[in-house]
């Protein structure tokens, strides 16, 4: 019985991390953005992105990330037979992968609250990507309960990123013909 409320607090919090992930690189696209306008509209901006950003990964991200690592050990501790399955040892790899993704977020996070801005929006839009990327292998793992055919895993990966790629591109020409700043 208790395995399935932690099992739902796990997945809450899996969600919200997800939306910090998802949102953070948002927030720093407007920030690089921002730069752009007029000075004072600029430093407007710029001080309202830094509140919004401190907010969403303080209270949010950082948060959710840490309650859904402390259910997913209970998880695992609850139902240790889970490490004896190759899909868990992909799926585990794919949770590393989602925590080098956080922690440069969190660097960018601190350079950004310094106004020590490196990336361009392009560059950041691509970044962005890297949470869809690792949510869909994650997600086709748990619920297919199998570390499948790594041929078909992996094309299927690279032609996702190849579609986010496609439509980056396209919303950037868009952007362009529109007369916005790229």
């Amino acid at each position: 019985m208790a395995y399935n409320y932690i099992k739902a607090l796990h997945l809450i919090f899996v969600i919200t991390w997800f939306a910090g992930l998802f949102y953070i690189p948002r927030l720093f696209i407007y920030h690089i953005e921002a730069r752009m306008k007029p000075e004072n509209e600029a430093k407007i901006l710029s001080d309202q992105l830094k509140i919004m950003t401190s907010r969403l990964w303080n209270i949010i991200t950082w948060p959710s990330a840490i309650l859904a690592t402390i259910f997913a050990i209970w998880l695992l501790i609850d139902q240790p037979l889970w490490l004896q399955e190759p899909w868990m040892h992909v799926k585990l790899g794919f949770v590393v992968l989602l925590i080098a993704y956080h922690l440069k977020n969190h660097q960018i996070y601190k350079q950004f609250q310094k106004d020590d801005i490196r990336w361009t929006s392009s560059q950041m839009r691509l970044w962005n990507e890297g949470a869809t990327i690792i949510l869909f292998a994650v997600v086709f793992l748990v619920i297919l309960k199998s570390a499948f055919d790594w041929i078909y895993g992996l094309v299927g990966l690279i032609g996702l990123a190849v579609l986010l790629m496609i439509g980056i591109k396209t919303y950037k020409n868009y952007r362009k013909k529109k007369g916005e700043d790229v």
